[in-house]
């Protein structure tokens, strides 16, 4: 039995990762029940999976950050303290990381056997492009979109899934957090033309 992989991803409605300008981290949404909410996903034993880029912006973050930042959340805290797997060909350990490890070579290839080996779920916050090629090679069993309710057409970074390739998505759970943040969990399949789903 194969390990279940979750690509799990904070978006704006308009599908971007992150934005400039005045926008604080969560686009300034996040009430308790969200920080409650990320706390109890990652309460559980899994294997964090991250390519180097995101990987390089969280270890940064939280070397410039103080105790007191929105960047030491609980739940970002506990992220950390859980093995991980950082996926690159470019970086060498030991990483500032507690207990990662460099898995050097193509993504689809580390995590395809990550999948094989790991006796724990794998879950990737953020890796963008990484999770993109996993999709699209059919190791994502779930995508997990934490979805704030507001548009950054004029600030938005990291369109999340521009260049993907096209799936279909089954909707296999939802909740509201706070109100006004929706969190949408698909198991993604690749679309085929012409095929119906």
């Amino acid at each position: 039995m194969t390990a279940t992989y979750t690509f799990d991803v904070f978006s704006s409605l308009d599908g971007f990762g992150a934005a400039t300008g005045d926008w604080t981290g969560y686009w300034g949404k996040q009430g308790p029940e969200l920080l409650d909410h990320r706390l109890a996903l990652y309460d559980d034993e899994q294997r964090m999976v991250f390519g180097a880029t995101t990987y390089r912006a969280f270890a940064e973050m939280l070397a410039t950050s103080t105790e007191d930042s929105e960047v030491r959340d609980p739940w970002v805290t506990r992220m950390r303290s859980l093995p991980a797997t950082v996926v690159s060909t470019t970086l060498e350990g030991p990483l500032d990381w507690p207990d990662a490890t460099v898995a050097s070579g193509d993504a689809v290839d580390v995590v395809a056997r990550l999948k094989e080996e790991s006796e724990v779920p794998l879950r990737s916050h953020g890796s963008l492009s990484m999770n993109r090629a996993l999709m699209a090679a059919g190791l994502v069993d779930r995508v997990q979109v934490t979805l704030f309710p507001v548009i950054t057409g004029q600030t938005g970074l990291d369109p999340i899934f521009r260049g993907a390739a096209d799936f279909d998505l089954e909707l296999i759970g939802s909740r509201t957090l706070d109100g006004h943040i929706q969190e949408l969990i698909y198991r993604p399949t690749l679309h085929v033309p012409g095929r119906s789903t």
